[in-house]
C-alpha cells in the first residue's frame, strides 16, 4: 500500500486524540459546555436555541473554571454559544441520543472531523507536489501533531467541523483550477460551511478568487465567469439565507448573524480597549503576541494551563527556523519561477491565510481573545510553509550558512548575559543544540531523509502525550486552571 504512512499518521492522530477525549477533565476546554448545551437543546426537543440575557455570566465562568468545574456546580445556565450556525450541533445530535448525553461520545465525533481535516491537509499539499507524496505526509502530519490541534479535535466545539469542510473546499478548488471539480460540488460544500461557522464566511471571496484564477488560466469569457459565480453562490446563499432569515426572525433586523444579541449577552467578557487602558498599547501587544503564539502550539485548559518555557523556545526554534527556510525557499520560487498550479495554489493559500489573520486581529479589536486557535483555518498553509522551509534549510549551502548565524547570535547572547549577570543557560543549550542538529541533518544521506521526517513527527506525537499527562491532567486534576 503506497499511502501507509498516511494511514500510520492518521491512526497515531486518532489514538493520541482519543487520549485527550478520554483524560481531559470534564468541561477543561474553552467553551465546551456552551456547545453541549446547544447540542441538548436539539437532543431534547426543544429546537434551535435562542441567545438571550443571562446566557453568559462572567463572574460564575470565572468561579467555574477557577475551582475545576466541581460537580455540584451546574454548567446548564452557560449557553452563550446559541448564536453558532447550527450544522454540528445537528449532525451531534444522534450521538447525543445513541450515548445518553456521554461527553466522550461527542468528544470522539469531534476527533473523526478532526481526522477528516488532517486527511484534507495531506490532499492540499499533494495537488501541490504530486510527484512527491511524502512531503504531503509530512506536512500534513506536523498539523496533525501540534498539541492545540490535537486537544481542540477531542473535544466539543464546532471547530472540528468547520475545519474539516475548510480544508475539503479548499482541495477542491485546487481541483478545480485544474478542471477536475464541478462548481456545483463548490457551492455545495460552501453552503455548509455557511451553516456551520461564520470562520468559513471567507470562503465566498475565495469562490470569487478561484473562478478569476480559473478564467486567467484558461480564457473563458467573463460571461462564462458570471455563470460559474452564480452556480458556486446560488446555492450556497440559498443555504445559507435559510440560517440567516431564521435570525432576522428571531433578533430582528440586521441581526442576520445573531452576533448583535451576542455582544450585547456577553457582558463582562474582557475587552481590549479596558486591556490596553490598563496596561498601555506596547505591552498589551507584547502580552498578546506570546499568548497567541504559545497557545498555538499549546496552551490547554481555559487558557490556564501553560506548558514549561523551555518547551516554548525549543517550539520557538523551530518556528523562527521553519520560516527562514521558508522565506528561501519562496524566494527561489520567485526567482526561478512556479508551476502555475503551485502559483495559483500559493495566491488561494494565501488569500486563505490572509482572510484568517484579518479575521482574527478583526475580533481582537473588540475582545480579548488571544487563542492560537483562531488561525487554525490557515493550517494548510503552515503545513506547505514547514516542509519547503525545512527541505530547503537541510541544502548544504544554507545549512552551513543558519548555523554559521545562529553561533553568532550565541555568542552575542552569552556576552550580553554575561555582562548583565544573568546567562540564560538553558536558551543558550537549546539554541546550541539546533545550530549543531542543523548541518549534522543537512548532510545527511538523501535516502535517510524520510527517517528524519519520521523522528520529527514521532517528537511531536511524544510531546502530544507529554502535554496531556505531563500538564493538562495533573493540573486540571487539582482543580481549575490554578
Amino acid at each position: 500500500m503506497r499511502n501507509w504512512p498516511a494511514v500510520v499518521i492518521l491512526a497515531v492522530f486518532l489514538i493520541v486524540g482519543t487520549l485527550y477525549a478520554v483524560y481531559t477533565p470534564l468541561w477543561q476546554a474553552p467553551d465546551e459546555p456552551a456547545h453541549y448545551n446547544y447540542i441538548r437543546s436539539l437532543a431534547e426537543g426543544r429546537g434551535l436555541p435562542v441567545m438571550t440575557p443571562g446566557d453568559y455570566d462572567q463572574a460564575y465562568l470565572s468561579r467555574l473554571t477557577s475551582e475545576g468545574f466541581p460537580p455540584e456546580l451546574s454548567v446548564a445556565s452557560l449557553e452563550y454559544e446559541d448564536h453558532q450556525p447550527p450544522l454540528y450541533y445537528l449532525l451531534a445530535t444522534p450521538l447525543y441520543w445513541l450515548g445518553g448525553g456521554s461527553v466522550i461520545a461527542l468528544r470522539l465525533f469531534s476527533l473523526l472531523l478532526g481526522g477528516v481535516g488532517v486527511v484534507m491537509v495531506m490532499a492540499i499539499l499533494r495537488e501541490f507536489w504530486p510527484e512527491h507524496p511524502g512531503r504531503a505526509w509530512l506536512g500534513g502530519g506536523i498539523v496533525a501533531f501540534i498539541p492545540q490541534f490535537v486537544a481542540m479535535m477531542a473535544v466539543i466545539n464546532n471547530d472540528a467541523l468547520v475545519l474539516a469542510l475548510l480544508w475539503l473546499w479548499l482541495w477542491l478548488a485546487l481541483r478545480y483550477l485544474r478542471g477536475k471539480t464541478s462548481p456545483w460540488v463548490l457551492g455545495g460544500v460552501l453552503g455548509l460551511l455557511l451553516l456551520t461557522k461564520s470562520t468559513g464566511y471567507g470562503v465566498i471571496a475565495l469562490a470569487v478568487l478561484a473562478i478569476a484564477l480559473r478564467t486567467r488560466r484558461t480564457g473563458h469569457s467573463l460571461r462564462w465567469s458570471a455563470r460559474e459565480v452564480l452556480i458556486v453562490l446560488g446555492p450556497a446563499l440559498a443555504l445559507g439565507a435559510l440560517w440567516w432569515g431564521r435570525n432576522v426572525a428571531v433578533y430582528g433586523w440586521p441581526d442576520v448573524m445573531g452576533l448583535i444579541r451576542h455582544d450585547s449577552v456577553v457582558v463582562g467578557q474582557p475587552r481590549t480597549a479596558d486591556w490596553i487602558a490598563r496596561d498601555g498599547l506596547f505591552p498589551f501587544l507584547g502580552s498578546a503576541f506570546r499568548t497567541t503564539f504559545r497557545s498555538f502550539w499549546g496552551q490547554f485548559g481555559w487558557m490556564g494551563v501553560v506548558l514549561d518555557a523551555r518547551i516554548y523556545l525549543g517550539l520557538g526554534i523551530f518556528s523562527i527556523l521553519g520560516v527562514w527556510g521558508a522565506a528561501w525557499r519562496l524566494a527561489r520560487g520567485v526567482r526561478d519561477g512556479l508551476e502555475a498550479r503551485q502559483r495559483d495554489g500559493l495566491l488561494l493559500l494565501g488569500a486563505s491565510a490572509c482572510i484568517t489573520l484579518v479575521m482574527f486581529v478583526g475580533y481582537n479589536l473588540t475582545f480579548v481573545q488571544h487563542q492560537g486557535r483562531y488561525l487554525f483555518p490557515a493550517l494548510p498553509l503552515v503545513g506547505l510553509a514547514a516542509v519547503a522551509g525545512l527541505e530547503r534549510l537541510l541544502e548544504h549551502k544554507l545549512a552551513v550558512i543558519t548555523a554559521l548565524l545562529m553561533l553568532l547570535a550565541l555568542i552575542v547572547a552569552g556576552i550580553v548575559g554575561w555582562i548583565a549577570g544573568d546567562l540564560p543557560l538553558w536558551s543558550m543549550a537549546l539554541f546550541g543544540a539546533a545550530m549543531l542538529a542543523l548541518p549534522v541533518a543537512a548532510f545527511i544521506p538523501q535516502r535517510w531523509r524520510g527517517l528524519l521526517g519520521g523522528s520529527l513527527l514521532l517528537t511531536l506525537a511524544a510531546l502530544d502525550v507529554w502535554c496531556l499527562f505531563g500538564f493538562i491532567v495533573p493540573i486540571l486534576a487539582q482543580g481549575g486552571n490554578r
